[in-house]
């Protein structure tokens, strides 16, 4: 998170003589995101992060659709000496949020499905389903914060393999901060509580202009869990450096 917020202030320093753009409105915004490392020598493995986020904007309705993936494999030597390839991450999520533009164009009511399958998390699946009503809460030339609250409904599967299910209460806010005509930053949380656990997501990112289509973007995500099995730690986080292309 720190070296999130130390990129976004010298960036902020470096494009402080250029006067900020309004924050551009699009039928469509597609964006597709990828990043990879591959370890060789004393530590071998390979992890990829990618990302689609296709957004439309139409006279009555906004919609979102997302889709990521993540997957981490270690080369391991067993006790008789063979090299082995383990995998130790592998998470895929899939998103769907349609709203509903009211009078006032800055509200909204939605409804939103996601989906996520996560081998080695404390759930290793999670649905969920929620409707609500979204409202925003700042627009400026180059700012915009929204913010989102309604009931759901979750089910998923603990990875102690047992089943879970029941209504919840999800917030979210999401903040973009157009920092120079080529420097973005973003920030994004949402939050579903049930009776026994509180789940939420939140990613801070920064990302840049290489040419008209092409950004680089540092990132940082957390997952976390109140409720989880006893050898699962509470909060999943993410370091990412990614090239995304936008069209």
């Amino acid at each position: 998170m720190k070296l999130i917020s130390i990129l976004a202030l010298a960036l902020a320093a470096a494009h402080g003589g250029a006067a900020a753009q309004d924050i551009p409105e699009r039928t469509w915004s597609t964006s597709a995101e990828l990043g990879a490392i591959t370890t060789t020598g004393n530590t071998v493995g390979t992890s990829v992060t990618g990302k689609i986020d296709a957004r439309q904007e139409l006279d009555n309705w906004s919609n979102e659709y997302i889709l990521s993936g993540y997957f981490k494999e270690d080369e391991t030597h067993t006790d008789n000496g063979d090299k082995v390839r383990e995998r130790s991450a592998e998470r895929f999520a899939l998103s769907a949020k349609a709203a509903y533009k009211l009078v006032d164009e800055n509200k909204k009511l939605f409804v939103l499905g996601s989906h996520v399958d996560d081998k080695f998390g404390a759930y290793t699946t999670y649905s969920s389903l929620s409707v609500g009503h979204s409202s925003r809460w700042l627009k400026s030339r180059d700012k915009t914060l929204d913010v989102e609250l309604g009931p759901g409904y979750f089910t998923g599967t603990r990875a102690t393999g047992e089943s879970e299910n029941g209504l919840t209460v999800r917030g979210a806010a999401s903040m973009r901060w157009q920092l120079s005509p080529s420097a973005l930053f973003t920030q994004t949380v949402s939050m579903e509580r049930g009776t026994s656990n509180l789940h939420s997501q939140a990613e801070t990112a920064l990302s840049t202009k290489i040419n008209g289509t092409m950004q680089m973007k540092a990132a940082f995500s957390a997952r976390s869990d109140t409720n989880v099995p006893e050898d699962k730690k509470n909060t999943d986080t993410q370091t990412s450096l990614t090239l995304v292309y936008s069209f």
